[in-house]
C-alpha cells in the first residue's frame, strides 16, 4: 500500500496491563506505570527521549476534576509537554502521530486507562446525552444500543438469537488471550442471558473492565534505530455523527464509513478487506456488525456472514471490546493489538500479517468513530 504522508511515523512499542472486571488491589497510577514501563521496554528509549505525552481518560470515571494531573508522574510526563484528550485513546494516537508528522517532536507516548469498577459507566454515558430531552428519559449507552439493534435486525430480517455467534466468537477469542480475564465458559451463567435493552442481553453488551494501555510513536529516523520491524502508520481518519440519536440513521454508521474513507485515502486501500488484521471497537454485538459494514468488510446486512466457522481469521483475534471494554482506552487497545500482531509481539492473530486496521468509537450510541491503518515490511 502507498501513503501520501511526506514523513512517516511508526509504532515502536506498546503494552497493556491485564484487563480485569476489577483491579481491587491496584490504583490508577499502578496500572499506568506498568503499561508505560512495559511499552518502553526493549525499545532502547528512556523517558528522557520522549518529547511529549498524550493521555485519554475521564474525570467523571476517575471521580475528580483534572484527574490527569494526579497521574503525570506515572505517565512520565513530569516537566514534559502533556495533553489530555477527553475521548478514546485512539484519538490520542492520531494526535501524537500528527504532531510527529508536523515536526513537533520525534517520540510521543500515548496512554489511556480506566477503572470502571470504581464507578458506574452507564452514568458516564448518560452525561453525554442531550440534557433536556434525552437524558431525562433514561437514554444511555445500553438503551441507545437496544434502539439501534431493533431497527437493524428488523431491516435485515435477522433473528436476535443469531447474535450469539458474535458474542461467542468474541469470548472464545478472549479466552485464548492471556491479557484478558474473560473465559468463554462465563457465558454459561444465567446472568448473561438477562435482557438489558430488548432485544439485547447482557452477553450482547460490551463488558466494562479495568486496565491501562500505552503506545510509543516515533518519527522514521528514530523508528529505524530502535527496531528492525517498525509498524508504520499509513492512514488516519475520524468523523462524528449527529448528537441527537433520533437524527441519525438507525441501521448504519455513516461516521465510521467517513472515518474509514479518510484513512483508506491516505493508505491507498479501498476497504477493510485489504487488511490482514482488523480490530474494531463496539458497545454491543449489533454495534460491531454495523461497524464492519461501515468500513467495508461486509455488505449492508451481511456482517453476520463473518462469524461463520473459519471465516475472517484476522478479525478481532484478541476478542475485541465485547469481553473487555476499557472505557476511554478500548480504541487504543485495538491499535496496540494490531501493532503487536504485525510486529510479531503477539501470541494470537494470523501469521504473516503485514497490514492492519484499528477502529475506535466514542460518544453515546457510538456517535464518534476513528480509524487508523498500519503496515510493516
Amino acid at each position: 500500500m502507498g501513503t501520501d504522508m511526506k514523513n512517516r511515523a511508526a509504532v515502536v512499542g506498546s503494552a497493556q496491563t491485564e484487563f480485569r472486571g476489577a483491579w481491587s488491589d491496584r490504583q490508577h497510577v499502578d496500572l499506568i506505570t506498568q503499561a508505560v514501563s512495559q511499552a518502553l521496554l526493549g525499545t532502547g528509549l528512556r523517558m528522557a527521549d520522549v518529547d511529549f505525552v498524550i493521555d485519554s481518560g475521564s474525570d467523571f470515571l476517575d471521580g475528580r476534576s483534572i484527574s490527569n494531573c494526579g497521574f503525570l508522574g506515572a505517565m512520565g510526563a513530569h516537566h514534559k509537554e502533556e495533553s489530555r484528550v477527553e475521548e478514546d485513546g485512539l484519538w490520542s494516537a492520531v494526535y501524537a502521530t500528527t504532531k510527529i508528522l508536523a515536526g513537533s517532536g520525534s517520540v510521543g507516548l500515548v496512554v489511556a486507562y480506566s477503572k470502571s469498577s470504581e464507578s458506574d459507566p452507564r452514568n458516564f454515558w448518560s452525561t453525554l446525552a442531550e440534557p433536556f430531552t434525552q437524558r431525562p428519559v433514561g437514554l444511555d449507552q445500553h438503551s441507545a444500543a437496544g434502539l439501534y439493534a431493533q431497527r437493524y435486525l428488523a431491516r435485515y430480517g435477522i433473528d436476535p438469537e443469531a447474535l450469539r455467534a458474535v458474542s461467542d466468537r468474541a469470548w472464545a477469542a478472549a479466552s485464548d488471550n492471556s491479557w484478558v480475564d474473560a473465559k468463554h465458559a462465563m457465558l454459561a451463567d444465567p446472568y448473561w442471558e438477562e435482557f438489558v435493552a430488548t432485544p439485547l442481553r447482557r452477553r450482547d453488551m460490551a463488558r466494562p473492565v479495568d486496565g491501562a494501555v500505552a503506545l510509543v510513536v516515533a518519527a522514521e529516523h528514530v523508528a529505524r534505530q530502535v527496531t528492525n520491524r517498525p509498524v508504520w502508520i499509513t492512514g488516519m481518519g475520524s468523523a462524528i455523527d449527529q448528537h441527537f440519536l433520533a437524527a441519525r440513521d438507525a441501521t448504519s454508521f455513516p461516521a465510521a464509513a467517513a472515518a474509514a474513507a479518510n484513512a483508506f485515502r491516505m493508505s491507498g486501500a479501498s476497504s477493510a478487506r485489504d487488511f490482514d488484521v482488523v480490530e474494531v471497537s463496539a458497545g454491543s454485538t449489533v454495534g460491531e456488525l454495523m461497524v464492519l459494514e461501515a468500513i467495508g468488510l461486509a455488505e449492508p446486512g451481511r456482517a453476520m456472514d463473518l462469524y461463520a466457522p473459519g471465516s475472517a481469521p484476522g478479525l478481532n483475534a484478541s476478542g475485541g471490546s465485547l469481553p473487555a471494554d476499557v472505557v476511554m482506552a478500548t480504541g487504543l487497545v485495538r491499535l496496540h493489538e494490531v501493532a503487536s500482531q504485525l510486529g510479531g509481539r503477539s501470541a494470537h492473530g494470523p501469521t504473516g500479517a503485514t497490514t492492519g486496521l484499528a477502529h475506535g468509537a466514542g460518544g453515546i450510541g457510538m456517535q464518534n468513530h476513528c480509524v487508523v491503518t498500519l503496515e510493516t515490511s
